[in-house]
């Protein structure tokens, strides 16, 4: 019994085994490619790897910093809106430079009411009171002139009715009153002439001082917000409201790099793709003139031919294009522009293509 049972498994075992082999043995068709590869459209070409870029008419795209640091209040515009020049893009805490501010502009105006106060010199009530001041010391000294006069006119007559020290005395309050009466006069032309010219000019210079602060201030808070500077599209945005900002930028979580706040490009009716050529190939590069090249998008079937813009004469070391890192091997590249119509391609700033130079 139990032998027929062992010869059983066996057959078993050997059908499987026919069964498993004529499966595997069997020819399964390869799926077509989902895309052709990228493949050289001329009989002569340079490869480059190339990113795309906003059609600016030198650089890239528009980085923007702050000038200031302060935490966000405010993002006023969103990925991808098109906006035009001197647009608010965002917006900084200004609480405490609005404050600075206000606090120069209260200084100049009281230094401008001081200004004024010494031109308006004098105050009519202020010579007023100089002239009172001269009528009675003109009174005084009219009164003592006459007490002099009493006394020498006694001593004259009888040296005994009167002492000489009496008249001695009447006489030295007589000239006290003279030079009273002079200080007086002095006084009120004092007065009467106004503030010194030299103390107004002091205050003038004082005021156009506070006032070019105050005008420092309040254009240093005008930079709490943040205006597109020229008509583009905003490409990326990377403060959040809440979060602090420097003039170096903003921190970002994920790259533990500094990035800038907005990140604006041109219109996106026409992009350019900047393509790094291998320093070993500069020299097989056509003449501008001759120059045209064809991008392939990754992934895809779709090429798009390109228009030759300018070759960036400067030749630098090979960055990796997904995060400007420069790599590790000594190797320099020469940047070359190409420029095509958006319309002709599903592309956007920041995506890498490959591109194919060639000569006409």
């Amino acid at each position: 019994m139990k032998r027929n049972i062992i010869f059983i498994l066996s057959g078993l075992g050997v059908v499987a085994g026919l069964v498993g082999a004529y499966f595997f043995g069997l020819q399964r068709k390869a799926q077509p490619p989902v895309f052709a590869p990228a493949a050289s459209p001329y009989a002569w070409a340079i490869y480059a790897n190339g990113i795309v870029e906003s059609d600016q008419t030198s650089g890239s795209n528009i980085n923007i910093y702050p000038e200031v640091a302060g935490p966000v209040t405010r993002v006023r515009v969103h990925e991808g809106q098109q906006v035009s020049a001197a647009t608010p893009l965002l917006e900084i805490d200004e609480s405490v430079q609005r404050a600075t501010a206000e606090s120069l502009r209260l200084q100049a105006d009281a230094a401008l009411s001081l200004w004024n106060e010494l031109k308006a010199q004098p105050r009519k009530e202020t010579l007023d009171i100089a002239k009172a001041q001269v009528d009675l010391a003109e009174s005084n000294l009219k009164v003592d002139r006459d007490q002099f006069d009493k006394r020498s006119a006694a001593y004259t007559l009888d040296p005994k009715s009167v002492s000489k020290d009496v008249v001695d005395t009447a006489k030295d309050t007589l000239r006290q009153a003279v030079s009273a009466l002079d200080v007086a006069h002095r006084q009120y032309d004092l007065t009467k002439a106004g503030a010194w010219s030299y103390d107004i000019l002091n205050q003038e210079r004082l005021y156009e001082s506070l006032t070019q602060s105050y005008r420092a201030a309040e254009l240093l808070r005008q930079k709490y917000s943040l205006k597109a500077p020229v008509a583009g599209i905003v490409l990326a945005i990377n403060a959040t409201t809440g979060g602090y900002v420097s003039n170096l930028g903003v921190y970002d979580t994920y790259t533990s790099a500094m990035d800038p706040l907005i990140v604006m490009g041109a219109s996106q009716q026409y992009m350019v793709v900047r393509c790094y050529v291998d320093e070993i190939l500069v020299s097989r590069l056509p003449a501008p003139d001759q120059i045209f090249g064809q991008l392939s998008i990754r992934g895809t079937d779709v090429k798009v031919p390109l228009s030759f813009v300018r070759v960036q004469p400067y030749v630098s070391p090979k960055i990796e294009l997904s995060n400007e890192h420069q790599e590790r091997v000594d190797l320099r590249v020469l940047p070359v522009l190409f420029r095509f119509e958006k319309k002709n391609a599903p592309v956007y700033p920041g995506q890498l293509v490959d591109v194919y130079i060639g000569k006409k």
